[in-house]
């Protein structure tokens, strides 16, 4: 085909720009359909409990999603700031995806058990108590809003139906095991685990 005629002309070369780019992506995507290593949860990976589930409910609610991502990307940089770069096994469970793309704060997909629960407590009252040049705002109403539990079972059942692995007797024990509970302590349970299951898959 003569190289002058797609170029000179506007309308052939973005058909053309479409197609390359459309077969690019099909031949990068399709073969990680039946990957395992992209389709599967992490070996020995388990459902959020009660507590981390409603955690994670309030995390999203305060909008700590707008600041954190929860993705470390293949890069030296990275890896060596956070550890491990994320695999798709983790995310399996996750119903919607938190990876995030902003970084006002660091990236929390590897905190889980990097600090104690004291610590967490400490931060998410007033950040700048051990952070001074933080500007993360505190959530000091955490440790004073008292969790009922009533929804959280609704939740889990709503999660099973999308592939979470939620059984019956966990769904109906969920609601006494974080009622009388503080929203601190299920935002802490939630942050802890990050970032734990694939040191539990053996990678």
């Amino acid at each position: 085909m003569n190289h002058d005629l797609v170029e000179k002309n506007i309308g052939m070369m973005v058909v053309f720009v479409v197609l390359v780019i459309s077969l690019g992506g099909l031949a990068e995507l399709v073969p990680l359909f039946n990957d395992a290593t992209v389709t599967e949860p992490l070996p020995g990976m388990r459902p959020l409990t009660a507590l981390e589930l409603q955690g994670r409910n309030i995390y999203q609610r305060e909008g700590c999603v707008g600041c954190h991502s929860q993705m470390i990307r293949p890069l030296r940089a990275e890896t060596e700031r956070y550890g491990h770069y994320s695999v798709a096994g983790e995310s399996a469970f996750d119903h919607p995806f938190l990876w995030g793309s902003k970084r006002t704060g660091p990236d929390l997909a590897r905190v889980g058990g990097r600090y104690s629960n004291e610590w967490h407590r400490a931060h998410l009252t007033n950040p700048r108590d051990l952070v001074p040049e933080s500007n993360m705002p505190g959530f000091p109403w955490l440790a004073e809003n008292v969790l009922d539990g009533e929804d959280i079972g609704a939740d889990m059942a709503a999660l099973r139906m999308v592939g979470v692995p939620y059984t019956d007797e966990m769904i109906a024990e969920a609601q006494s095991r974080i009622a009388g509970r503080t929203e601190m302590e299920a935002v802490i349970a939630y942050l802890q685990q990050l970032g734990t299951h694939l040191n539990a898959g053996g990678r």
